[in-house]
């Protein structure tokens, strides 16, 4: 009956986290299915007890911090030319397989088609493919 509880104990802790998102109820959840699985086997209410305050400390102190760290890591912040790739940029001068030029994250750069044989007139929109050099490589916007 005991193993019940705690079981019982353990996914309303796990269901509550949910709401909380700090991993406190999550750890003391996991002490709680610890327990459960530790009152299976016959022990007394204050090996219970104790077992669950142990297993309680231990994910607390260790476990916690750890997930904590992993979880909430910033994202680095990407500032080379490869995260221009895929963006969406406004024709500005009509672009053919030598010259042209878009506005790009509110800069203007120099811009070639991808296919020699289509150009892209003024006003249009287009997908930056590829970066060569200080020139974008354009197709049509997807």
């Amino acid at each position: 009956m005991g193993a019940i509880i705690w079981f019982i104990g353990a996914l309303v802790l796990a269901g509550l986290e949910l709401a909380v998102g700090e991993f406190t109820l999550l750890m003391l959840g996991g002490a709680a299915l610890f327990t459960a699985g530790v009152s299976l086997i016959g022990v007394p209410l204050w090996a219970e007890l104790l077992s669950f305050a142990l297993a309680s400390l231990a994910l607390l102190l260790f476990l916690r911090p750890a997930l904590k760290k992993r979880l909430h890591k910033p994202a680095a912040l990407d500032t080379s030319i490869k995260a221009l790739i895929g963006h969406r940029a406004e024709v500005l001068e009509d672009i053919t397989a030598h010259k042209g030029q878009i506005r790009l994250d509110g800069s203007i750069w120099s811009a070639r088609s991808l296919d020699p044989a289509h150009t892209f007139e003024q006003g249009e929109f287009v997908s930056v493919i590829s970066i060569d050099g200080a020139t974008a490589v354009v197709w049509k916007e997807a």
